[in-house]
């Protein structure tokens, strides 16, 4: 006996989406990294070393592979939730600014401080700076998903035709 599982198509895209949003995750981490190695709000700290501390490391490159797994992580996640609404790019370049300001109220003004022993939901030039790069996070995930989703309609209907 065989049992067939029918999806919408809005759930059998989810998977879909959530690679898409994996991809464009790293492309957002990839320039909020870059942020965060250039920025030091604090003396002689930069950002992405304070990643690292989430493990007790202070390794520039324990924080990066930390911080792009965290990006990895919220892309998929950019792309299950709010990919059927970013399949252009000036709704998905909107989506991701939003979603990149949640991800710092979440991320930078609770877990990370409250792990490091630091004052929660505090606005200082930690939390300032990280606002930027969760910003640049959000508006390169959500524009790249957009182009992904764009490229991948376009190819669709060219085969569709062709």
């Amino acid at each position: 006996m065989t049992t067939a599982v029918q999806l919408s198509p809005r759930t059998a895209a989810i998977p879909v989406h959530a690679v898409w949003g994996a991809a464009a995750g790293l492309v957002g981490g990839i320039g909020m990294g870059i942020w965060m190695s250039v920025s030091t709000p604090m003396a002689d700290t930069s950002m992405i070393t304070m990643v690292a501390g989430l493990l007790g490391s202070s390794n520039a490159f324990a924080g990066w592979l930390i911080h792009l797994s965290i990006a990895l992580f919220a892309g998929t996640v950019f792309g299950a939730l709010l990919g059927q609404f970013a399949q252009r790019l000036a709704p998905a370049a909107v989506l991701g600014l939003v979603y990149g300001g949640v991800w710092w109220t979440i991320g930078a003004l609770w877990i990370m401080p409250a792990s490091l022993g630091m004052p929660v939901f505090e606005w200082n030039d930690v939390t300032s700076s990280s606002l930027g790069a969760h910003l640049v996070f959000g508006l390169l995930a959500g524009l790249t998903f957009g182009a992904i989703a764009q490229a991948m309609d376009r190819q669709r209907t060219g085969q569709a035709r062709g």
